[in-house]
């Protein structure tokens, strides 16, 4: 642990709340379309068209409302009125303008560690929406450099490193994504901290068969991380 430089934190679900409002839009949006559809087969259908959609939007609130939009679109068979996109684009309106409410002692967790670690973020997303979250936050200030990810795989990972002039070793990830905030960290050989948040997208679960070709560390909550380092 000592050999640690640098400790990134991932932002959604980390060190704020997030997941909980895209369940909240996707309700919104089934109850909006169950014309066309049971609420269930709704969900089922904007959930692929999300993941189809990543490698052309990526991840957030703007690429989940672009794909409400194809997705309505396809259930309506193309009778989709311009009253129900309104409605759509004021459920991503809606979003973007939530509050950030921190997860608990987030700010005094980062203010200790901020005095032996160089601490920086890095999280996926859409990257206005993201600079405005930490922005609003009041969190900036801990943070040496803040990074929005395209993907967060090993080669992602391994450029920041490069970037940063890092050795694995030296590098540890904080994080509530198994697919996304650990695995790949582990895999260039880096370590990295799982604290489970209690709500997860579909897309980042992970099998376990997966995860017991892997060791690595989860802590119950951030301020966990304290007795940890």
């Amino acid at each position: 642990m000592d050999n640690y430089k640098v400790i990134a934190f991932d932002a959604d679900d980390t060190l704020w709340v997030n997941e909980p409002y895209f369940r909240e839009a996707e309700q919104q949006f089934a109850k909006l379309l169950s014309a066309y559809e049971t609420e269930n087969k709704i969900h089922q259908e904007l959930y692929k068209v999300i993941i189809q959609n990543i490698p052309l939007y990526g991840y957030g609130v703007k690429s989940c409302v672009l794909s409400m939009i194809q997705c309505a679109t396809e259930l309506s068979n193309n009778q989709l009125s311009s009253v129900v996109v309104q409605k759509i684009l004021a459920i991503g309106k809606e979003m973007l303008s939530k509050p950030i409410e921190l997860l608990p002692n987030v700010e005094s967790v980062l203010h200790q560690l901020s005095q032996k670690y160089k601490l920086i973020v890095l999280t996926k997303g859409d990257l206005l929406d993201q600079e405005k979250k930490l922005k609003k936050s009041g969190l900036l200030q801990y943070f040496h450099h803040v990074e929005v990810m395209s993907e967060k795989d090993p080669a992602g990972y391994q450029r920041v490193l490069n970037h940063l002039d890092l050795e694995p070793e030296e590098f540890l990830m904080i994080g509530n994504s198994l697919k996304s905030d650990v695995l790949p960290v582990i895999q260039i050989g880096a370590a990295a901290i799982h604290i489970p948040f209690h709500s997860i997208w579909a897309f980042e679960t992970v099998e376990k068969e997966e995860l017991n070709k892997h060791e690595y560390t989860s802590v119950s909550s951030l301020e966990a991380l304290l007795g940890f380092l």
